[in-house]
């Protein structure tokens, strides 16, 4: 992992990405009153090059950020087309932005295993009957119906800001 001090010239010590990435699994979010209350966003790029940025319900597992979506919304045929993507999130004293490329998952295991993931933070998802995708009682009615695909986001690089003391700006290329 290459780490770039991106706060060096102000005096700001670099960022622990093991102390980021522990947050992230922890699912950690910032107060609900917070000035930076927790919203994950995700980047994609439609077909004429502008991005497209919406709130998904993404999860950080195994290293990875994971969202889901109909084949028929923007996001779902913009990685389609374009896998680079990003992930931008809040965390108790931070930002997070990740950049990647989406990949869906078609292998049923781990599609159980995902779902199973989400099930246990509190949305019921499940392995649709077809295995190709996953389903619950309920999602954002712009998601279509189920089954919805899954998609892997493995980090590239991540920028981290930190808003508490000491405080930094760090760019991590994985």
């Amino acid at each position: 992992m290459e780490i770039i001090n991106l706060g060096e010239a102000e005096g700001l010590p670099p960022v622990s990405w093991g102390a980021v990435a522990d947050k992230l699994t922890a699912r950690a979010a910032p107060a609900r009153d917070a000035h930076n209350a927790r919203t994950t966003w995700l980047s994609t790029l439609n077909e004429d090059g502008s991005p497209h940025v919406t709130a998904v319900g993404a999860m950080w597992l195994d290293d990875a950020f994971w969202f889901q979506t109909g084949s028929g919304t923007r996001k779902g045929r913009n990685v389609t087309r374009d896998p680079r993507c990003s992930i931008a999130l809040s965390i108790p004293e931070g930002d997070v932005v990740v950049e990647g490329d989406a990949a869906q998952v078609t292998e049923p295991g781990v599609l159980a295993r995902i779902a199973q993931a989400w099930a246990d933070d509190g949305w019921p998802a499940e392995l649709d009957k077809s295995e190709t995708g996953i389903t619950a009682p309920f999602n954002a009615p712009s998601q279509g119906p189920p089954p919805w695909n899954v998609y892997r986001i493995e980090p590239r690089s991540a920028t981290v800001v930190l808003a508490t003391e000491p405080g930094g700006l760090t760019r991590f290329r994985f």
